[in-house]
């Protein structure tokens, strides 16, 4: 009898899948990140070595924040994208307490960079155009956060990968210049404008794209416990 049941036990009860471990994710997302973080280094070693400062002291102190605090978030955020640290829920939750306060300083320093941009005329559409996903990523942090004190996780994650896809856009952005300089040549301050709100563009997209096959899958295990239950 008890053989007999052990045989007619659906698959799904017989054998729990493990979560996968999400690598292949964590290193394009890292590689993604490695360009921006590279670059944010090179312009920390240059703040450091200017005589006196190019720029004010509050925007340099937001400057130094904005690239210490996006490569926390775009480089410890990666793993966040692995289903099998996901399901160790006290890591999730520590690498969270580091992750939530570094992309809201780097959204709050970005937009501070652009509102009191000082750079020249010409390169204003791109001041405005970083500020505005700065803006966005700010607004979508938010609602993370509210998400997670209500305890909707689904929401949570949403608004984060959103949140990510904004910060880690500095790598498709340079992806972006390649493909089009290479074969047309460089480009005046408003087409870079142009281009760096097209690489936004497209990692907001890919991030709505991963949100959505999150939810299919989401949907499609509650309909099979439903099925099991029935």
């Amino acid at each position: 009898m008890s053989q007999q049941m052990k045989v007619n036990r659906p698959p799904a009860v017989q054998q729990r899948r493990r979560p996968k471990s999400g690598w292949p994710a964590i290193t394009g997302l890292l590689l993604l990140s490695a360009l921006p973080v590279l670059g944010g280094v090179l312009r920390l070693g240059e703040v450091s070595a200017a005589p006196g400062g190019s720029l004010p002291l509050v925007s340099t102190a937001a400057l130094i924040a904005h690239i210490v605090a996006m490569t926390v978030f775009c480089v410890l955020g990666a793993f966040q994208f692995s289903p099998a640290l996901r399901a160790r829920h006290r890591w999730h939750r520590a690498a969270g307490r580091v992750l939530i306060p570094a992309a809201f300083i780097a959204a709050a320093s970005a937009v501070w960079l652009a509102v009191f941009f000082g750079g020249p005329p010409e390169e204003l559409p791109l001041a405005m155009v970083r500020l505005d996903f700065a803006a966005a990523m700010t607004v979508f942090l938010v609602r993370a956060v509210i998400a997670i004190t209500r305890r909707d996780f689904a929401a949570h994650g949403a608004w984060m990968t959103r949140a990510y896809a904004i910060a880690v856009s500095g790598g498709t952005q340079a992806l972006v210049f390649a493909l089009w300089t290479i074969p047309l040549g460089d480009v005046d301050a408003f087409g870079e404008a142009w281009l760096v709100a097209t690489a936004f563009v497209i990692n907001s997209v890919v991030a709505e794209l991963l949100i959505r096959r999150r939810t299919g899958r989401r949907m499609s295990r509650v309909s099979d416990r439903g099925a099991l239950v029935s």
